[in-house]
């Protein structure tokens, strides 16, 4: 080959290889090697109750356990409250490799497949006269007063359905490891002071299951109009690590049956992928 042409062949080598790298996503090349092998390093709250606990106390710290097992690995955590800059400080910073519990679809985390799907729950004393209601608009629920997260998405269905009048606020963003609204919530229910109480059910669930036997949870799976009160909860890690969330897919896939277990040990209500049935583990 002339000396021109082994020169044009190798210009054309360099500038392929140029192309394909522009193409790529920001870090594709080297973010796999952000994973550890040595551990299963989770991102988690320290105090979010009863979902995550530095004590190990929280069903998300059981997952974490369950998930480790299988892949051989002990579990690492970093702790960081979930709050304002949550993952950019753990996740995106290469602290830990993995959330153990996102809303799929959200951007700042590359999804795995779901492990679960939950709802939005009504908490109202077990044997008194509202442990009948399914849906928000019924009008036994007119002119009580109804515990709901501020700016959550139920707040926008007590609105339209006339209840947010005599409902009462707790807060959505705050570190839960010096207040914690749902607590105080069913803490008034059980007093009282307010007539019923609007969760997310794997909060509600779990701590009703625990601390609050004289509480009924009720899934909310008949409110149609937007926005939705179910999501499909997922784990998160970096954007552009597709080997790991595959790996992670294939985890969740071959061990469902112990995720669902450990789940409706909790006390999570799990419903059907389209938020329209409570589902039955096994089903």
């Amino acid at each position: 080959m002339p000396a021109w042409a082994k020169s044009r062949a190798a210009f054309a080598v360099v500038t392929l290889a140029a192309l394909l790298a522009s193409r790529a996503g920001p870090g594709d090349a080297q973010t796999s090697d952000l994973v550890s092998k040595t551990a299963f390093r989770v991102c988690a709250d320290p105090a979010n109750d009863p979902m995550s606990m530095e004590d190990g106390s929280g069903y998300e710290n059981r997952l974490a356990e369950l998930i480790a097992a299988k892949l051989d690995r002990p579990v690492q955590y970093t702790w960081f409250p979930m709050a304002t800059g949550f993952i950019r400080n753990t996740l995106k910073a290469g602290k830990c490799d993995v959330v153990m519990g996102y809303a799929q679809g959200h951007e700042m985390v590359l999804n795995t497949n779901h492990y679960m799907v939950s709802t939005h729950v009504l908490v109202v004393p077990k044997d008194g006269d509202l442990a009948g209601v399914t849906e928000l608009s019924d009008p036994a629920l007119q002119g009580r007063s109804l515990g709901v997260t501020a700016g959550a998405p139920p707040a926008t269905h007590l609105a339209r359905n006339g209840l947010i009048g005599a409902a009462k606020p707790y807060a959505l963003h705050v570190d839960r490891r010096y207040e914690s609204p749902a607590l105080d919530m069913l803490d008034d229910v059980d007093a009282g002071e307010i007539d019923g109480a609007v969760m997310w059910g794997p909060i509600a669930g779990p701590l009703v299951k625990r601390d609050h036997p004289d509480l009924k949870v009720i899934p909310l799976l008949n409110e149609a109009a937007a926005p939705r009160l179910f999501y499909r909860i997922t784990m998160g890690v970096r954007r552009g690590e597709k080997v790991w969330q595959r790996e992670l897919n294939s985890l969740i896939r071959r061990h469902q049956d112990e995720i669902d277990a450990l789940l409706t040990e909790a006390g999570v209500p799990l419903v059907t992928d389209m938020g329209d049935a409570v589902r039955e583990v096994g089903q």
